[in-house]
């Protein structure tokens, strides 16, 4: 999402060319890098969630704290962040950020060595959490400084289709960790290894993070980049961000809410109510991640082509509802309702996201995503933890399967609710009040 970027002092850039079409996706390529990685780290725990209540005794409870706890310091750093990349630039905050997703990883993957070092009574769990807490410090601010820098590079370019290449890259890291119990089987014999392998992928945060910052350098001194952003941050600016806006936060709050705490708990409901292995639900589970990784650059291409952005995410909503209650009443393939769930993971976020690059101002996206993530972050805290309890309290399991019922109830009124927020985003674009969201194409207005 799109953000300033810091020019070289006493140099005349009107007089300089533009970056070149290859420069910029070259950038592009290597900024996602540290997404990859991310995306990685994030997914880790999902196939780890049988195991982890096996060998550690965790419950669905503690399982859903371990997700969960990734977003709670961005239900407040995370807005932070997003002012952080205002102020000092993308590339500086970038790795900043990325060096946080490495830290974590580490810490989640090594809590005995770190007990031991401390001496202190703590258990492995609230160890585990704090190195979640800490990644997702890193991670959530990661994915505002990156989106940040696509839109430096893209806006008023191809800027959909940009971030859904982007997204696809990030979300590669996804298909490999839901894909892992089947190419890093032997890993999954212990909690500890899966673990150990997310450490490699948390230091591309680091690796790409150096890339960019040398693509950035490299570019400040060839090429125009445009104004720099690093205005001083006006609190009360936040106040007076558009009723669309409002509506694009609200929807991502429910959107994501729905997806990834289903994802947190979808190895066991697949597992329990399904009788399916650990390898055939990373299948269906991954399913959304190959949807994400080729859709969303297509519906991103398709937005940037014919606008009707706000109509676009009324489309995905619609489709998300009922695929919780297939799968929990029904006795379809799970393959019908998961591919609905996977269009609609890559038609909205590769809508959504560009969208609020065009309602707000440049010098202000930084802080607008970083609002915007801060809020979907208090959503994936609490529907984590919501879940997680919803299962215990019902008694879900393989002996119980109707105890997952409850949860998957919530995921599709959150669906509903999806549908509500896109509806009054189109109504609000369509009137006199609109931004051009469904109009603005990368080759002018749609018709």
């Amino acid at each position: 999402m799109a953000e300033p970027n810091t020019q070289v002092p006493g140099v005349n850039d009107a007089s300089r060319p533009q970056p070149s079409r290859l420069y910029r996706w070259v950038v592009l390529i290597f900024v996602s890098l540290a997404m990859f990685g991310n995306y990685y780290v994030y997914d880790c725990i999902e196939p780890l969630a049988d195991v982890l209540s096996r060998q550690l005794g965790f419950s669905d409870q503690n399982i859903g704290l371990l997700q969960g706890i990734y977003s709670f310091p961005n239900m407040f750093m995370v807005l932070l962040g997003g002012i952080i990349v205002d102020r000092i630039g993308t590339r500086k905050s970038i790795f900043l950020f990325g060096v946080l997703c490495l830290i974590g990883s580490l810490v989640t993957a090594y809590p005995d060595p770190i007990i031991h070092l401390c001496s202190l009574p703590l258990s492995r769990l609230w160890v585990m959490a704090a190195g979640r807490l800490t990644f997702g410090l890193g991670a959530e601010s990661l994915i505002v400084a990156i989106t940040c820098a696509v839109a430096k590079w893209f806006k008023g370019k191809e800027l959909s289709f940009a971030f859904g290449i982007n997204l696809m890259l990030a979300r590669a890291g996804s298909f490999l960790a839901q894909f892992s119990p089947s190419w890093a089987r032997s890993a999954y014999g212990s909690w500890h290894w899966p673990l150990v392998i997310s450490v490699g992928f948390a230091a591309l945060c680091v690796v790409g993070a150096i890339i960019y910052w040398a693509l950035e350098v490299n570019a400040e001194r060839r090429y125009e980049l445009g104004a720099g952003s690093t205005d001083k941050v006006v609190w009360g600016d936040i106040y007076k961000f558009s009723l669309s806006y409002w509506y694009i936060v609200a929807l991502c709050l429910v959107f994501y809410s729905a997806i990834f705490p289903f994802e947190t708990f979808a190895y066991k409901f697949f597992m329990y109510t399904h009788d399916v292995t650990r390898e055939h639900a990373g299948v269906l589970v991954g399913m959304l991640t190959l949807f994400t990784m080729f859709g969303t650059p297509l519906f991103g291409l398709f937005s940037d082509r014919v606008g009707r952005r706000a109509l676009l995410m009324m489309g995905g909503s619609l489709l998300l509802i009922p695929v919780y209650l297939l799968m929990a009443y029904t006795h379809l393939s799970l393959y019908v309702p998961m591919a609905m769930m996977g269009i609609a993971f890559a038609l909205i976020p590769a809508v959504m996201w560009p969208s609020v690059a065009y309602i707000v101002e440049q010098n202000k996206l930084g802080t607008a995503y970083g609002l915007m993530t801060m809020i979907q972050n208090i959503g994936l805290f609490g529907f984590n933890v919501l879940i997680g309890w919803e299962n215990d309290h019902a008694h879900a399991g393989a002996t119980n399967t109707a105890g997952y019922h409850p949860g998957m109830w919530t995921f599709s009124i959150l669906g509903f609710l999806g549908l509500t927020f896109a509806f009054l985003l189109h109504q609000r674009e369509t009137g006199p009040h609109g931004h051009g969201l469904e109009t603005i194409t990368a080759r002018g207005t749609a018709g």
